[in-house]
């Protein structure tokens, strides 16, 4: 191809990339990201894997409403298309202004995702995209329309051709094809087509009504009526099977004023806003929920100290544990499921590994409570952002209808983040303390992402961010449904009081014939990370909110985030006030080491603002199993009362104290060991004992055909307060947090497909790119051998002919063109200037790797030399 052709006239989706340069290859790669891996060899071998099924499904669905409309039209279109035919399709006759606007961008973006190449007079869409998009009877067009004329009338008979032309008013031909033509041209005529249907009767009119928008098919009987059969005669109407007919394509546009859709939608419809409220009553109201989601998350995990339920067989938890759970978090079960499910993707959560295997707290819990309240949270905040796993399908069936469990497989869906984040997106986009509407948000994404087929309210997409926007206000990423400042800062927004932030950087496109200049999604400053790869238009109007950050930038937003929620979270008491009913009461949140003796001291009988905790004798005990004395926690309460330690709470103390340990249980099965042998005689006679099958062994022991758990836990039922002692005699100690499972790492999140690469692995991959193409496209001059000239196929010589041939390269300095199987058993393609050859090696210059390198003789599989034009 000559230098001229290349710019005007691509006669290839290849040759079409071969004249972008390097910043438009990279904006390809980085919206597709399926196309860089593996690395293609060569841009031929780009534009195939651009045209495949899988690789043109994933682009359409990764385009906006008015894109994915843009590629409908064409794909009913001629083919190739000019830009004012597809202007006339999406516009219409009127020209709608707003459309006319946003059709530039929109072609732009399909020339820059390859999904079309050509010039504005020859549109084309990539084969595969128009297969897909294009209508047939068993996939209807979103757009409504049925078939062209000429593949309506592709199986009928000349003769009945002849019959509907003549019947239209057109003069006959003995060409059928030329008929067609004149046929076709007729409905494409606003005003012959006009005319054309002011002699029909009104009943007929009514039928092309109906089928005007869609679906274009209908049923006849073998002997139509009257209205039918004129519509019949004059081709309005086409028989397509026997007893169905079809409006063709050219009739339905003159019927919509050159409409390919109903309604086209240029323009993202606006988030609606619900209520609007100050700012500082926003961030108080997420800060207060942040706090609770840290008490509820510490609460849990603590109810799992001494270890948590069992793992089911298939993984997850069981139903009933889930609701057990839900109990003692006094939350309802879906809200449990959400807290678990949490605590499992930010890593404090684990199974134990052992052979009765069960859930139980992480080494990293114990390091995460130690934490600032405000670090806590924005470790929860980033897990939730990242996690692919859904606590909203809990409950629900898998494909082989199987109920999906908390903590079991089947809930990652690797849209989640992206949903999360664009929903968050959208509420940065308001002015501060602005909380949306949720119809609006799931129709701006709706617009954004739509689905190929019917919109449903259903579709998982819509629920993740139904999900979203409750766990947010669950979470206190929102409060009273706007977003908070902390998490503004947590997504790398800068707090705007004044109103949306938008691109300022991207405007609307000056022309149509190049996608040169165009800014690539991640310029306009939309999520291309894993899993945040929604398209940017200039014609959306974003607003400005960066997707996944680089380390340094989230280290950066975390701790602004932190800055932010750490003035509004509550300081925490250093002090409670006992009651003389046995209770404490804890006016707000407590310091970690007072918060974690009375947590064990007492039992919470009631939470809120303030906290309310009971003195029972089996709390007491509890504290006395695990190492306290009774004046350590005389001294304990005396030191973080505001008020004088009641009276019944000191005898309460005491006397348990005075009767614990009295009773010493061990492993024998086990026995019970008492100087007091009147207790034991009473323990003998009572008839709660039975169970315990116990038998006196001297006077002051019994033996037991229990082991010691059961042991213990049975003469505390019988009101005692005895305590475990070890092979040695010696009391043991119980602590809540003896129970941790080994050290495990966050569950990582299920990508959507391929990463979108980085800037290093872009440059590599297009210099690659480039390297290859170089290669695959050099002339060469003519061989004997017609297979070594076959498109892409390596060159073949002898052993003998290649070194003869590399060596005479050597003398002349020219470049030569050589087939090279590396390693690892891959070929390529490369042009190289030998510059050395001894030892069964060749040093040389790879004009396709741009460096010197030496490869071995025996991995070349030929060499041909290069024409004379380009040695």
């Amino acid at each position: 191809m000559s230098s001229d052709e290349k710019p005007s006239a691509p006669r290839s989706l290849a040759e079409a990339l071969r004249a972008r340069d390097d910043a438009s290859l990279a904006a390809l790669l980085r919206a597709r990201p399926d196309l860089v891996t593996p690395v293609p060899t060569d841009l031929t071998q780009l534009a195939t894997r651009a045209g495949t099924r899988a690789s043109v499904v994933r682009a359409l669905e990764h385009l906006d409403r008015f894109t994915l409309q843009t590629a409908e039209a064409l794909a009913v279109a001629a083919e190739p298309a000019a830009y004012e035919e597809l202007l006339g399709l999406m516009a219409g006759d009127a020209r709608d202004a707003a459309v006319v606007a946003a059709l530039p961008g929109a072609v732009a973006v399909l020339r820059e995702q390859a999904l079309l190449w050509g010039d504005d007079d020859r549109l084309r869409l990539v084969r595969t995209a128009r297969e897909l998009l294009a209508p047939s009877p068993q996939h209807p067009s979103p757009t409504g329309l049925g078939p062209s004329v000429r593949e309506a009338t592709a199986g009928m008979s000349p003769g009945r051709i002849q019959e509907i032309v003549t019947a239209a008013g057109l003069a006959s031909t003995h060409d059928s094809v030329s008929a067609v033509t004149a046929l076709a041209s007729l409905f494409s005529d606003r005003r012959r087509m006009g005319a054309l249907l002011t002699e029909a009767p009104a009943e007929s009119l009514e039928v092309l009504e109906r089928l005007v928008w869609g679906p274009p098919y209908g049923q006849v009987t073998a002997d139509p009526a009257a209205r039918l059969r004129w519509l019949l005669d004059r081709g309005l109407l086409l028989p397509t099977a026997p007893g169905t007919v079809v409006m063709p394509r050219e009739v339905a546009l003159h019927l919509r004023g050159g409409h390919a859709h109903r309604t086209p939608e240029p323009v993202p419809p606006a988030v609606e806003p619900a209520a609007t409220r100050r700012p500082q009553v926003v961030d108080a109201a997420a800060a207060g929920q942040a706090y609770t989601a840290l008490a509820t998350v510490e609460e849990l995990l603590k109810d799992w100290d001494e270890g948590g339920p069992a793992v089911l067989r298939a993984g997850g938890l069981s139903q009933r544990d889930l609701k057990r759970t839900a109990v003692a978090l006094d939350v309802p079960e879906p809200m449990a499921a959400f807290w678990v499910e949490l605590a499992y993707a930010a890593g404090l959560i684990a199974s134990d590994g052992e052979a009765d295997e069960r859930y139980a707290a992480t080494p990293f819990f114990d390091e995460w409570v130690e934490r600032p309240p405000a670090e806590r949270w924005v470790l929860l905040a980033q897990a939730w952002l990242a996690g692919t796993r859904t606590p909203g399908l809990i409950g629900g069936r898998d494909t082989k209808e199987r109920t999906l469990s908390a903590l079991g497989p089947g809930l990652d869906r690797s849209a989640a983040p992206e949903v999360r984040r664009r929903v968050l997106t959208l509420l940065a986009g308001l002015p501060e303390g602005t909380a949306p509407t949720a119809e609006s948000v799931l129709a701006r994404l709706a617009w954004e992402r739509p689905l190929r087929g019917p919109q449903r309210d259903d579709d998982l997409r819509s629920r993740l961010a139904r999900w979203t926007l409750s766990e947010a206000e669950l979470l206190g990423i929102t409060g009273r449904g706007a977003l908070a400042s902390q998490a503004r800062a947590l997504l790398g927004a800068a707090a705007h009081p004044h109103g949306p932030v938008t691109d300022q950087g991207t405007g609307s496109p000056q022309g149509t014939g190049s996608s040169q200049g165009t800014g690539s999604p991640q310029d306009a400053g939309f999520p291309q990370g894993p899993g945040d790869k929604l398209p940017f238009h200039h014609h959306a109007a974003p607003v400005h909110a960066p997707g996944p950050l680089s380390p340094a930038e989230r280290a950066a937003a975390s701790a602004a985030a932190v800055r932010l929620l750490a003035p509004l979270l509550p300081e925490p008491l250093d002090h409670v006030l006992l009651q003389a009913d046995l209770t404490a009461v804890a006016p707000g949140p407590l310091h970690r080491p007072l918060a974690d003796v009375l947590g064990v001291l007492a039992d919470v009988e009631s939470k809120g603002g303030a906290t309310v905790y009971r003195f029972t004798p089996g709390s007491v005990r509890r504290a006395l199993d695990a190492g306290r004395t009774a004046s350590d926690l005389h001294a304990f309460l005396a030191e973080h009362s505001r008020t004088p330690v009641p009276q019944p709470l000191t005898y309460l103390i005491d006397d348990v104290a005075r009767r614990h340990g009295h009773l010493r249980v061990g492993a024998a099965s086990a026995y019970v060991r008492c100087d007091d042998d009147a207790m034991l005689n009473e323990i003998l006679a009572d008839k709660r004992a039975a169970a315990l099958r116990l038998r006196r062994l001297a006077p002051t022991v019994l033996a037991a055909q229990a082991d010691p758990a059961a042991l213990l836990d049975g003469l505390r039922a019988m009101g005692f307060a005895p305590a475990a002692e070890s092979a040695e005699g010696d009391v043991l100690i119980t602590r809540a947090d003896a129970h941790r499972s080994p050290p495990r790492t966050a569950p990582e999140p299920v990508p959507e497909g391929p990463p979108v690469p980085d800037g290093t692995l872009l440059s590599a991959a297009i210099r690659a790119i480039r390297a290859g193409d170089l290669a695959s496209t050099a002339p060469r001059k003519p061989a004997e051998d017609a297979l070594a000239q076959a498109p892409g196929a390596l060159p073949r010589t002898s052993p003998a002919d290649t070194l003869a041939t590399m060596q005479a390269a050597v003398l002349t300095g020219e470049a030569v063109w050589i087939g090279y199987v590396n390693a690892e058993g891959s070929a390529s393609q490369r042009v190289i200037a030998p510059v050395r050859v001894e030892g069964g090696f060749v040093t040389a210059y790879d004009h396709t790797a741009d460096e010197v390198r030496t490869y071995p003789l025996h991995r070349i599989t030929g060499v041909a030399e290069l024409a004379d034009d380009e040695a």
